[in-house]
């Protein structure tokens, strides 16, 4: 299996994975906590997010590398100068409204649209990340 071929439409899967992350929210995990805890729960689950939906490890590590440095893991992440927006800093955000229409809120979606985006342009996230490497961006 080729490591493009990792990459796929997953919708059930995405939200499944996102209700669970809703749930979490919802029963007051995340709130509970500090501020910087809570987002330190939220980028651990958006990072369990993209595991699940990234089966192939080394292209996760690249995808992961990527958001590292681009949001964080936050997912209202919003650059001031550019308007970039979401974990993988779409421009413009509202871009990803193709992955799905929870776009601004969802971790999932948001990981579907930057794969397939770094699918599209880049051939795979390990690609979009030898770019970042040699650029700055991608």
């Amino acid at each position: 299996m080729s490591a493009i071929s990792t990459f796929r439409r997953i919708s059930a899967p995405k939200k499944a994975l996102a209700g669970a992350a809703l749930a979490a929210t919802a029963a007051g995990t995340m709130f509970a906590a500090a501020p910087a805890q809570a987002a330190s729960t939220e980028a651990g689950s958006a990072q369990k997010v993209a595991q699940k939906m990234i089966s192939d490890s080394s292209q996760y590590q690249c995808f992961s590398k990527i958001v590292d440095h681009e949001s964080d893991w936050n997912v209202n992440a919003t650059n001031s100068s550019s308007g970039a927006y979401g974990l993988v800093q779409a421009l413009p955000g509202n871009k990803m409204a193709s992955a799905g229409s929870d776009w601004k809120t969802n971790a999932a979606t948001q990981i579907e649209w930057g794969l397939d985006y770094m699918k599209d342009r880049y051939g795979s996230a390990c690609g979009a990340w030898d770019f970042w490497q040699s650029n700055g961006w991608y």
